[in-house]
């Protein structure tokens, strides 16, 4: 499961940083890389940035707990 949550930090940083572009600069770094707001892809990585927060915030225990286990 630690992959898991890696994979959907990850994903949540760069979730974050593209909506630190769009509030500063007005430049939607998504939108721009995969065709437009509106195209299937954009729309996409921001479903799974989504799903991503959703994951986070219904597992945020579990996740606690699993990263501050000792085990290897």
């Amino acid at each position: 499961m630690k992959l898991v949550d890696v994979i959907a930090a990850v994903l949540l940083i760069i979730g974050g940083l593209n909506w630190g572009l769009v509030g500063i600069f007005e430049f939607d770094l998504v939108a721009t890389i995969f065709g437009g707001a509106d195209s299937a892809l954009a729309r996409l990585i921001y479903t799974v940035v989504g799903v991503c927060a959703v994951y986070q915030m219904i597992q945020f225990k579990g996740i606690q707990s699993r990263w501050s286990s000792t085990s290897a």
